[in-house]
């Protein structure tokens, strides 16, 4: 959101600097003063919310990441008691009450507001929330529990003749109390907001029925209510678990080794890359890192959900958030605790909650209006029935029921329950599954749209391919040079995070080679890389890099590798050569290939690599469809070009040249495990252990999600509108339209939560 100058102005005249303040100011006041763009920080730690005011560009990304792990160790200290800011908050910072909120901004002069942009994030949901939730079912239990219990016993006393009548009447008062209690809160609530909710609606017959004597009807109703209410609390908190699982797995602490030989134990928030860490057996990796020395396993599971271990030894990248099994090893951090790929993780689940899929904002607006049509309507109807049918307005007979207990039955089966936890329940569930099983979507609308597509568009390499490329052999020319081809190979391929990269850098890590001096570092996407090494022009990338150069005569004279390896090229001063890697197919690709085209959509292969590599790979996975030699624009526009024919497309890569068409595609997948940062950013659905039948599993869940919410409406909708009917010819009794309105409720609660129990195939 944008706020102009005159409104800043308004919200903070009169205002001083406070005189008390939440003792999380300290913590976002040092927050504020590390990020350079970021000149205002508004909050309201109550109602959960924060904005940040920047100006000029900002990494999106690593700001929420930033500032999610900020909010996430506030909440995790339970920092809610009131201090005085302390005296040096960093840089002059200034705290200033609005009416909702605090804000804290830097010193800047009277214009400057009008340039800040604002931009809202998502509060994370750690431990403590998921606890509040769990308490929060069982509180509404127990009071469905003590409704039902005195309704019960209400009902048995008002049949004893030698009763006297006031104690049935004591425990109907105990069974509406206890029902009401809760929606009472959240009306009173919405009231003081000045707006109507569902809970209004609800209270509103239990009192109209216990006014016209309807004691079992409007306790049934609070019974039924609170029930409702309990196990869609329930389910939320099911959800929530599943999504908050992760945070438990972040280490808080980690043993740094020192150049002496000795370690020190430090908060892994003041661990810096470079940092070398000593993890022990059974231990969790507190950072990413790269193994230097020993070797284990790890077991990967709450990442990916798959649970058999990954071995690690010199070289190898583990994930901050995962188990060590059974090595103890010594790792060099590659990334802060907060760039983590834990903490990516953990932020887009927990923003994935909070991005709505198209058909719940349609409802949200729907819902909006919704409970005024229904009192208006309500209230059209009393006048009706009383004054246009001549039926009584308050006094029921054995004949016919009065026009005001008609009008509180149509208020109940008429109420939208239903159908307003109808999307957002599955969406949820949807969620938490994936997450569960290592598949991230990035919000509702990426679990509706990929049950749309009719197309699959793949790379090859890191995709249908394992990625995991091996160098089988180093050339030069002249000859009698590898070393130093594969030296500076090593040298520029450590700046990259392609799979080539990796292998190449893999491998003179355990060749034991040290990088040489280089500068003027340029990624040539789709293409390789250029710099200088130790002062000289260095070029490595594909042979089409080289074939417009005035090598392009021997480059041409050259044989193609063997279409199971790939060649990079390097060109430095007075040497040239080349490095051929092989990759291996997955195991899995053929039968996913076959099982999506039995699903009916159709498979295409987008890669960079030469022709004959890429068909040799497509006639052992039995794909006819490729489309190779490309370049990032190049896949763009065969993305572009099946959209024009009409097909929804789903693009699934992982590396940097993928990203352009991965924006481009209908849905987006990328294969998160090794996947570049570019892929990932870009892309609506995350496969984190690089598994592709992964793609399958996301395909199904969506499918399973969007029939899911089609069986809500249906019952949500069906129900209200068949309640409504009878309602209107006034053969509904009171009771049974309770029973109908809380019975969808608890219905679409119940077959949302059946999404969190799918299986895995």
């Amino acid at each position: 959101m944008l706020i102009s100058h005159r409104d800043y102005g308004e919200m903070i005249t009169g205002e001083k600097n406070l005189q008390g303040a939440e003792s999380w100011v300290g913590p976002l006041s040092a927050f504020l003063h590390a990020q350079g763009n970021v000149e205002a920080i508004m909050f309201d730690a109550e109602r959960r919310s924060v904005s940040l005011a920047t100006m000029g560009g900002v990494d999106m990304a690593l700001l929420e990441r930033r500032l999610q792990a900020v909010l996430r160790s506030l909440d995790q200290e339970h920092m809610v008691t009131n201090r005085s800011p302390g005296a040096g908050m960093p840089g002059g910072i200034v705290l200033r009450r609005l009416p909702k909120d605090l804000l804290l901004e830097k010193p800047s002069c009277l214009t400057a507001p009008m340039f800040w942009k604002w931009r809202e994030f998502a509060w994370p949901e750690p431990e403590a929330l998921v606890e509040r939730s769990k308490e929060e079912w069982r509180d509404l239990a127990l009071q469905a529990a003590v409704c039902g219990s005195a309704l019960i016993l209400a009902v048995l006393a008002s049949k004893v003749s030698a009763l006297p009548a006031g104690v049935s009447l004591a425990l109907f008062a105990i069974s509406l109390i206890a029902g009401a209690w809760d929606a009472a809160i959240d009306a009173v609530a919405k009231l003081r907001e000045r707006e109507l909710d569902i809970h209004f609606l609800m209270l509103a017959v239990a009192a109209g029925a216990a006014a016209i004597g309807a004691y079992t009807e409007g306790a049934l109703l609070l019974f039924l209510f609170s029930a409702s209410g309990a196990m869609e609390s329930y389910a939320l908190h099911r959800t929530h678990r599943e999504i908050n699982s992760l945070t438990k797995s972040a280490p808080r602490t980690a043993n740094i080794l020192l150049a002496n030989g000795s370690t020190e134990v430090r908060e892994t928030g003041a661990i810096e890359v470079g940092d070398r860490l000593v993890v022990k057996p059974d231990e969790v990796f507190p950072v990413d890192g790269e193994v230097l020395t020993g070797e284990t396993a790890s077991d990967e599971s709450n990442l990916t959900g798959e649970a058999t271990p990954v071995p690690k030894a010199m070289g190898d990248t583990v994930l901050s958030g995962t188990l060590n099994l059974w090595g103890a090893v010594t790792i060099r951090t590659l990334r802060c605790a907060d760039e983590s790929a834990l903490q990516k993780i953990i932020t887009l689940i927990q923003t994935s909650q909070h991005l709505r899929a198209p058909s719940q904002r349609f409802t949200d607006r729907f819902g909006s209006h919704y409970t005024y049509g229904v009192l208006g309507a309500v209230l059209v109807m009393f006048v009706v029935w009383w004054q246009g049918f001549g039926i009584p307005a308050f006094q029921n007979s054995s004949d016919t029921t009065s026009a005001f207990y008609r009008a509180m039955t149509l208020l109940v089966v008429a109420s939208p329950c239903a159908l307003v936890l109808s999307i957002p329940s599955a969406i949820l569930a949807a969620i938490a599954w994936g997450a569960k099983n290592g598949i991230l979507f990035r919000g509702g609308a990426a679990i509706e749209k990929l049950a749309e597509i009719d197309t699959v568009a793949l790379d090859k390499t890191g995709t249908l391919t394992t990625g995991n490329l091996a160098v089988t052999t180093v050339e030069s020319f002249p000859a009698g040079r590898e070393a130093d081809v594969l030296d500076i190979a090593f040298t520029l391929e450590s700046h990259s995070n392609h799979p080539i990269a990796r292998a190449i850098t893999l491998h003179g890590k355990r060749q034991g080679l040290s990088i040489r001096a280089i500068s003027d570092f340029q990624s040539l996407t789709g293409k390789g890389l250029r710099a200088q090494v130790e002062d000289k022009i260095t070029y490595l990338g594909r042979r089409e890099l080289l074939t417009n150069s005035a090598l392009a005569d021997f480059i041409g004279s050259m044989p193609e590798p063997p279409l199971s390896q790939t060649e990079v090229w390097i060109i430095h001063e007075n040497l040239i050569g080349r490095i051929l890697l092989r990759d291996e197919v997955r195991e899995e690709s053929k039968s996913v290939l076959a099982a999506l085209t039995a699903l009916g959509l159709r498979t295409i292969m987008l890669t960079g690599d030469r022709r004959g590599a890429a068909e040799s790979v497509a006639r052992a996975l039995g794909l006819t469809d490729v489309r190779a030699g490309l370049q990032p624009e190049d896949k763009v526009a065969a993305i572009e070009e099946l959209k024009a024919q009409g097909h929804k497309v789903a693009m699934v890569g992982d590396g940097v040249n993928d990203a352009p068409s991965l924006a481009a595609a209908y849905v987006s997948i990328a294969m998160g495990g090794r996947g570049s940062d570019a892929a990932m950013e870009q892309s609506d659905i995350i496969l984190m252990n690089d598994r592709i039948d992964r793609i399958l599993a996301a395909f199904r869940l969506s499918r399973a999600a969007r029939a899911v919410i089609r069986q809500n409406l249906i019952i949500s909708l069906g129900t209200v509108l068949v309640m409504v009917g009878a309602s209107l010819f006034g053969i509904v009794p009171l009771t049974l339209g309770v029973v109908a309105h809380e019975g969808s409720t608890l219905l679409v609660c119940l077959n949302s939560l059946r999404l969190l129990f799918l299986k895995k195939t």
